[in-house]
């Protein structure tokens, strides 16, 4: 049997990856004294109400190397084959990780990095379900998703720069003054990694913006899956970003799937930020 083996930074609910039967890993939410495992004893919402009213900072931790190795000795007891998806190697040591808990244990288990995070991971993880369901023979799935990780594209909005101040990311100067003028910042994952690909004032304009990423990007293959991406506990300002560019996504919109980031990449972003995940034409 081949088995996928992925992580919780793919925002992926448990339930569902269970259904999917994939072998899920949860990261570690840290609230001061307090330590949680994301999507498993912390839900998104629980996530958000905690981080807007917590007087401490979240901080996150990568799953060690002893959590696979676990799972890898399964795989092995039971004479199966896995295929472990990770977030990017580049936002966590996670996929080290994975790496580390390999040594005898190569000959039933391959690595993919995902080069991505949250729904641009979920996307790949899904991909390899179908690929699997297919008949898809382990060392064929795993060169189909090295080839088309390339393709996916992760665009969003944030709605305020606080949590990316209050993780380091930027100076408290730059998002006092970014929120005093509304500025909302416009990110992708490029290369593994998280950038600003724009600035905008107003939602309205950001929303424009991540519009016109999306087009220059050649657009959705709607063939492949996709997906809206959300933070906090409401998608409201997801479904006025759909309304207002019903163009995009018309004849798409209503089969399109909108999940909420979990407390891994939330604890970076804060709540309010919205976007969409897809692989380009």
């Amino acid at each position: 049997m081949i088995r996928i083996i992925i992580d919780s930074a793919c925002d992926m609910p448990k339930e569902q990856a269970d259904a999917l039967n994939l072998d899920f890993l949860p990261l570690k939410t840290i609230f001061g004294e307090e330590e949680f495992l994301d999507g498993i004893t912390i839900t998104h919402d629980e996530f958000y109400n905690k981080l807007e009213s917590s007087k401490v900072n979240p901080s996150t931790s990568q799953i060690s190397p002893a959590e696979y190795e676990d799972i890898y000795e399964d795989v092995k007891k039971k004479g199966d084959t896995a295929i472990v998806i990770t977030l990017s190697s580049k936002l966590s040591g996670t996929y080290q990780s994975a790496n580390i808990a390999l040594d005898g244990y190569e000959d039933c288990v391959t690595i993919v990095d995902s080069e991505n995070v949250t729904l641009g991971e979920q996307l790949l993880i899904l991909y390899a379900c179908q690929l699997r369901d297919k008949g898809l023979s382990a060392e064929e799935i795993v060169a189909a998703l090295e080839q088309k990780k390339k393709d996916i594209r992760v665009v969003a909005v944030l709605d305020t720069l606080e949590y990316l101040q209050r993780g380091g990311r930027i100076s408290k100067t730059v998002a006092v003054a970014g929120n005093l003028l509304s500025i909302k910042p416009v990110v992708a994952v490029t290369n593994g990694e998280v950038s600003l690909v724009g600035k905008a004032r107003g939602l309205k304009n950001a929303g424009s913006q991540l519009t016109q990423l999306i087009k220059e990007y050649g657009g959705a293959d709607f063939s492949m899956p996709c997906a809206y991406v959300y933070s906090g506990l409401t998608d409201d300002l997801l479904q006025k970003y759909i309304a207002d560019h019903a163009d995009v996504f018309e004849g798409h919109a209503e089969e399109i799937p909108a999940y909420s980031i979990g407390s891994t990449i939330g604890t970076h972003v804060g709540p309010g930020a919205f976007g969409f995940t897809f692989f380009a034409k």
